[in-house]
């Protein structure tokens, strides 16, 4: 599946035609092509300030949201590249803690897809070259990198002495390019260990943090998991985090979803078990209320495609991150107020996968196709909730959903990121 992104600005638009045109399709794995590109840009790499990579599954992106958040809140001027974005491409790079600008964002492709002749990079090559070189030309204390796919492979892995790195939840996920079994996809996850960079991950089932740590001797880093010299646990409406540095007791995060205290509690463990960085214990319990991450379990805000309805989004597109969605509504949606799903689906992911959590939980599912993506038609999804019992109906687009749904029902949005974009779009919420 190609990525896609358009742009109100006419210079980026042209740019992102002319990487459409450039680059093929669909996810390619693979550190040559990013590398080669970066030589001929002169290694903006090696101008980078101390690096914090992030992989996982589910909960990468949260992660760095927390440590953007505990960083800032520390005084310290911040870079951040993550994805997919969700409305505008800008949203992948933050530049000392601003959005790109549409002005220098056309500049920087056009430099990164001039240096990429004959290579033909992939989009996510092409956006973390541009992320990299616009890193390295402006000064900031720290930078943050969320991986896109996997890690060992992944374009965002031509950083050599990260400062610190860290993995986040676990979950199958991309198997065609990751493999198939969990142990696989965590082998794939550790090749961002690197040598004398402590790598902190979650706690995992023996065999999976078996093979962690293989990777983590094998490249030379401390292995730094959960259960171990470090440990966090909700607790009576708080986040308790240990180390051998002492106890904290936290605020739960604003985020909702008990899922995310522990990407929380692994933002905290990062920076904690690090030396060039100061964040005091003041700034970690700001985090907690600062860090912000769209379509998240987000409860939308009044708007001209909601109305003053009760709709909550979140871009979970995997059985993992359906199961943490669930949870929540279960612990948090007990008023008896009807719960409907709009549901999407694109091809290569597990429709019955995610909605098999929300039996007994959601009372009616509205399927919809994804705008622009290869996805799952509509009644096919209808097929599929059907076989699970749940009462389905197809939609030609989210707003017809939306419609058939009773104003006095409590709606959730969720299966894609691509859809969670477009419904804030719609609603007038476009990150930034």
């Amino acid at each position: 599946m190609a990525d896609f992104a358009r742009s109100a600005h006419p210079g980026v638009q042209a740019q992102l035609d002319r990487l459409s045109k450039l680059s093929p399709a669909g996810d390619r794995l693979g550190l040559e092509r990013i590398a080669a590109i970066l030589d001929r840009l002169g290694r903006p790499q090696d101008a980078l300030p101390p690096v914090l990579h992030v992989a996982g599954t589910n909960g990468k992106g949260s992660t760095v949201a927390f440590l953007r958040a505990a960083l800032e809140a520390g005084g310290h001027s911040i870079h951040a590249f993550t994805s997919p974005h969700l409305v505008r491409f800008n949203e992948r790079i933050r530049i000392a803690g601003r959005l790109v600008d549409d002005e220098v964002l056309e500049g920087l492709l056009s430099e990164v897809l001039d240096a990429g002749k004959g290579i033909e990079p992939s989009f996510f090559e092409v956006a973390t070259a541009v992320a990299i070189l616009a890193f390295a030309r402006t000064p900031a204390d720290a930078c943050l990198l969320e991986v896109g796919l996997g890690g060992r492979l992944d374009a965002t892995n031509v950083i050599e002495r990260p400062l610190v790195t860290g993995i986040a939840n676990l979950a199958l996920d991309h198997q065609q390019f990751l493999g198939h079994g969990l142990t696989d996809i965590a082998a794939e996850k550790a090749g961002i260990a690197k040598a004398g960079a402590p790598l902190v991950t979650q706690l995992y089932p023996p065999a999976v943090a078996s093979r962690i740590g293989e990777a983590a001797h094998d490249a030379g880093a401390p292995w730094l998991p959960r259960g171990g010299i470090w440990d966090a646990i909700v607790r009576q409406n708080k986040l308790h985090y240990h180390d051998e540095k002492g106890d904290l007791s936290l605020p739960l995060p604003r985020l909702p979803g008990r899922h995310q205290a522990m990407n929380a509690a692994l933002a905290l463990a990062m920076l904690r078990h690090q030396d060039r960085l100061r964040v005091p214990a003041t700034a970690l319990s700001a985090a907690m209320g600062w860090a912000d991450w769209p379509a998240r379990l987000q409860h939308l805000s009044p708007g001209p495609l909601i109305g003053s309805r009760e709709v909550w989004l979140d871009g979970g597109h995997n059985p993992s991150a359906a199961r943490q969605v669930a949870s929540y509504v279960k612990r948090h949606f007990i008023d008896g107020k009807p719960l409907h799903l709009i549901f999407a689906s694109l091809t290569t992911k597990d429709p019955a996968g995610m909605l098999e959590p929300f039996k007994g939980l959601a009372e009616h599912i509205h399927a919809t196709p994804i705008p622009h993506l290869s996805c799952f038609l509509p009644e096919e999804l209808v097929e599929v909730a059907g076989g699970l019992g749940f009462a389905a109906d197809a939609h030609d687009d989210f707003t017809e959903a939306l419609a058939a749904i009773p104003n006095d029902a409590r709606v959730l949005i969720f299966g894609s990121l691509y859809l969670a974009g477009e419904v804030l779009a719609a609603n007038d919420q476009v990150p930034s």
